[in-house]
């Protein structure tokens, strides 16, 4: 029956070739099966007729019956438009055409009764539809039930592809008998579990649904259905790993750990990093790989976390290496572990793109004599040329910004692959983390160093702008430091956005006294590092910047966050920002600027910000809002999601159910993990061939056989 599924589509009565290429280019659909899974967007009820006189306000698509009294073409060559008024029978209202006038002109007649169906728009007192649906009206035959709007790209249309050939083709899909002998697609003990429909009976229920309560079960086991594949592929490929890929031990906390804990630590643990830290230790000890995500919002402590970690390696005999997304990022780093490192006598570098020759042959020596105990770099650390005596122990900052692939490289640098800690300082919300991150253990500092004043938050439009800059004179005048964040660097005429390069004379002009430093991402790494150590030495006390100090700038001294049109950055990117400041002990501010006008939803968004600074709000927040978004790079197994009916963002208790059962089924069926079909624990849910047979075959419909990057952090 694969067959089928696969049958070019091209040879669907409706499609043809021409049709088949568009599909093709526009969507990536070229097969019945891909087809089969290409969803409505939405629905409409088209079981009832509507009346012109209940046209009121905001109407969605409508559905009306009647006749046209007449047509007028009006305008000549790219002007040209044709007109037509209709009628219910009771009240009049208008229906133009921009495009294919003669076609349309010649298709309907006045006084022959159709069913039209659109979305009527009120101008000047007159109701109008442009471009509606029609079909002639057949009193045996009346238009009933829902009806699936399909996604049309703006190529589609161009190319002749509407809402009605869309639908033809379906029914011509969903007529073909073979549909019926297709094999189910979940294993019947899930089906079961749930009660869910089958899979041909949720097919025809989302492509023509015959009422609302049998779509909503269709949808629903279809979700659960791409969840289940997608957690189960997941936790297939975790405990393979966890069970054939092998790990350094590190035995022994000796005298740098020791040391440095009882000695040289500038500060107290909080009690989130001492669990943390025996959380890292405990899998330090199993002879099996570490691979643990560690979360934490800005200000946390993960970086101490992450460098007694590294001295865990030290203390076994090992290297380290922390890998930054940017140079600033990089050298922050280093310089705050130099100092710490100095204090129990570790020799600590750094590799960047921009490191000379003469020092980076320096460093390829000493690392692999061992000379180097810890190594901190961007990039760079990915080059053949780097090579270990003995890498322990490999720590990733921001780790969202490296591809899969480029920290795959990382991992050949040794005849085993080293303990990996990976940290983000972008909280996940734990739906999306229990997908994303499937196959990591988690950890999560959720408490700050005690003496940290939470950040308060304004919104503010620049009708305010007066009263925002007063704000940062008196926090100028006390000594402190402020950003100024644009969202572009040059004036773009297409986009009414302040930016960086009108906004940085501006605040030259506001604030003369005071100098102020810029960066941003076009500017060489040379004239960037310049602009910013003038900035973090306190030299200039304003840095007007675009985001790339969205991550790894500590200036404790800054007290004052402004984000020029607020309105055009993420939730989550905009808590990132807001981190930058309030890193010392004195209050802090963040101040969102937006453009005088913004949409009510746009305010409610950026309200969100204003009464909580708990990134995991923000961020469960931001992705309702905004959905899941694109998380590659992010993923620790490589797996895409292909995701086309559920959503990570508001399917959560889908997304439990889903995870259940793949644990369930994995434990009640070893052999999906390379274990004996013998040793089925207790508990659990037992395949029989067929079954198993089923689960292989969608993993690899799925999934394909794509490169495995599941052993890889």
């Amino acid at each position: 029956m694969a067959g089928f599924l696969q049958t070019d589509i091209k040879y669907l009565k409706g499609i043809g070739e021409a049709r088949a290429k568009t599909l093709a280019s526009e969507l990536d659909i070229t097969t019945f099966g891909d087809l089969l899974e290409y969803y409505p967007a939405r629905y409409t009820d088209r079981s009832r007729f509507y009346s012109i006189s209940e046209f009121a306000g905001e109407m969605p698509s409508v559905q009306l019956k009647g006749h046209f009294i007449n047509f007028t073409t009006e305008g000549e060559g790219r002007n040209r438009r044709l007109r037509a008024t209709f009628t219910d029978g009771h009240r009049l209202m208008e229906v133009i055409w921009f495009s294919k006038i003669d076609t349309i002109a010649r298709m309907y007649a006045p006084g022959k009764e159709y069913v039209i169906f659109g979305k009527p728009t009120l101008y000047r007192s007159t109701w109008s539809m442009a471009h509606p649906e029609i079909d002639a009206y057949d009193p045996d035959r009346p238009p009933t039930g829902l009806q699936g709007v399909y996604p049309l790209t703006d190529n589609m249309r161009r190319r002749g592809f509407t809402q009605r050939v869309l639908r033809t083709a379906f029914e011509n899909l969903l007529a073909n008998p073979a549909l019926d002998t297709l094999p189910e697609s979940l294993p019947q003990k899930v089906v079961d579990k749930y009660g869910y429909p089958g899979r041909v009976e949720s097919y025809r229920a989302l492509h023509a649904p015959t009422d609302p309560a049998t779509l909503r079960r269709a949808r629903e086991r279809m979700k659960f259905e791409e969840l289940f594949y997608l957690e189960l592929q997941i936790l297939r490929f975790a405990r393979t790993r966890s069970h054939t890929l092998k790990g350094y031990v590190f035995p022994h906390i000796g005298s740098y750990f020791n040391r440095y804990y009882s000695e040289c630590i500038p500060f107290e643990l909080t009690g989130a990093q001492k669990r943390v830290l025996k959380e890292i230790r405990a899998d330090m000890k199993t002879g099996r790989q570490m691979n643990r995500l560690l979360q934490g919002d800005v200000g946390s402590g993960k970086t101490m976390v992450a460098f007694m970690s590294m001295l865990m390696a030290a203390d076994n005999g090992f290297q380290a290496a922390l890998m930054a997304p940017t140079e600033i990022l990089a050298s922050q780093h280093y310089e705050t572990i130099r100092g710490w490192s100095a204090s129990v006598g570790l020799d600590v570098a750094l590799l960047t793109g921009s490191t000379r020759a003469p020092e980076r042959r320096r460093i390829h020596a000493g690392l692999l004599s061992g000379e180097i105990h810890f190594i901190v770099g961007t990039h760079a650390l990915l080059e053949e040329k780097v090579e270990f005596r003995k890498l322990g122990l490999a720590v990733i900052d921001e780790q969202h910004r490296f591809g899969v692939a480029q920290r795959a490289r990382m991992w050949g640098k040794g005849a085993t692959p080293p303990h990996v800690l990976v940290m983000t300082a972008t909280p996940i919300p734990r739906t999306l983390a229990m997908t994303v991150y499937g196959d990591l253990e988690v950890s999560v500092i959720d408490e700050l160093p005690p003496g940290r004043k939470p950040i308060e938050t304004w919104l503010r439009t620049n009708a305010h702008r007066g009263e925002v800059y007063r704000h940062m004179l008196r926090q100028l005048r006390e000594g402190r430091q402020a950003y100024v964040v644009h969202p572009l660097i040059d004036d773009n005429e297409k986009l009414d956005l302040l930016s960086l390069e009108v906004g940085l004379q501006r605040i030259q002009d506001t604030f003369p006294e005071y100098r102020t430093a810029w960066v941003h991402g076009r500017m060489k790494p040379d004239e960037k590092e310049r602009q910013m150590q003038s900035f973090v030495s306190g030299e200039a006390r304003i840095l007007v910047a675009t985001t790339v100090i969205e991550v790894g700038v500590n200036v404790p001294n800054a007290s004052v966050m402004i984000i020029e049109n607020a309105e055009r950055f993420g939730l989550s990117q905009l808590h990132q920002l807001r981190g930058r400041v309030g890193r010392g002990a004195e209050r802090s501010w963040c101040i969102l600027m937006t453009k005088d006008r913004i949409a009510a939803q746009t305010r409610r968004r950026l309200e969100i910000m204003t009464r909580t600074t708990d990134g995991f709000l923000v961020s469960e927040a931001d992705m309702k809002l905004r959905g899941p978004g694109d998380m590659e790079g992010t993923q620790q197994s490589g797996i895409a999601f292909n995701l086309r009916l559920a959503n990570l963002a508001t399917d959560g208790q889908l997304v439990a159910a889903a995870r259940e059962t793949a644990e369930e089924v994995i434990a009640g069926n070893p052999v999906i993990t390379g274990g004996s079909p013998d040793a089925r624990p207790e508990g659990g849910i037992p395949l029989d061939i067929p079954s198993l047979q089923i689960l292989a075959d969608e993993l690899r419909r799925r999934f394909g056989r794509k490169t495995d990057w599941s052993l890889i952090s």
